[in-house]
């Protein structure tokens, strides 16, 4: 079985985090709408979704993904760089724990899971304004005894590193080149981004399947080229709390 945790988008949106993007009003109803479409996607595509009820007093709890890494062998909840959301860990770890082994990240180490790409077997973290090496010393220690490798990458423009990079197929990326450097994945095939969608790398793997934001229409014609199984998802309103849709569950199998 397959599942996804979620969480319901919080009615303190409006007051998240940003680093890159300018705050613009966010539609709080339009978002909770878009998400509840989001989990339909996933459910579409055979996952069990979990949804957590919504966090008030925590703008970003939407984006469950930055305070948790699930791999097959276990757990590591994160230790976030906002302050402002390291309350949101408790509540993940509680509903991760029935089915993971739990480690944590501790001060003053920082990640985000937004930081965090698992190709098979090896592990990139992003160096970037929320996660630093402290953090990947920890992970390091945590993962290479279970046979992971993991390797520090630098992030530049961007929030997160899966705002510069995700997988899209077993052996493919897809990069904006101007935020990661193809350098960092030796061995992967890459479709780069359309120039005009600095943005559009961010997309979510299921199986043989990719679920991917509507506002991307150049790349999303470079996947589909690419022969990408794509589905297609709404999500310009939570776009404005800088996330995406990786940001929004967290995917493992039990």
């Amino acid at each position: 079985m397959n599942i996804a945790i979620t969480r319901q988008v919080s009615p303190d949106i409006n007051q998240c985090e940003l680093t890159h993007i300018a705050r613009e009003p966010i539609d709080y109803e339009r978002a909770r709408a878009q998400h509840k479409r989001y989990q339909q996607a996933l459910r579409t595509l055979g996952l069990d979704v979990i949804s957590l009820d919504a966090e008030p007093d925590l703008p970003d709890s939407v984006f469950v993904e930055d305070v948790a890494l699930v791999l097959d062998e276990c757990a590591i909840m994160l230790n976030p760089g906002a302050a402002s959301r390291r309350p949101e860990v408790a509540s993940v770890e509680k509903a991760l724990a029935p089915y993971r082994e739990i480690f944590r990240i501790q001060p003053p180490g920082t990640v985000d899971g937004g930081d965090i790409l698992t190709v098979d077997r090896t592990v990139h973290v992003g160096i970037s304004s929320r996660s630093t090496k402290n953090a990947i010393e920890q992970i390091k220690v945590i993962l290479e005894p279970r046979g992971y490798q993991v390797r520090a990458v630098n992030v530049t423009g961007c929030l997160h590193l899966k705002s510069a990079v995700t997988q899209v197929s077993k052996d493919t990326l897809l990069i904006n080149p101007e935020w990661v450097s193809r350098d960092d994945f030796p061995g992967m095939q890459f479709i780069e981004v359309d120039p005009s969608e600095s943005y559009a790398a961010n997309a979510i793997l299921v199986d043989d399947t990719i679920i991917y934001p509507s506002s991307f229409p150049k790349t999303k014609a470079k996947l589909e080229k690419a022969g990408i199984n794509l589905v297609i998802v709404d999500a310009d309103e939570l776009a404005k709390a800088e996330g995406a849709v990786t940001c929004c569950s967290l995917i493992f199998s039990v």
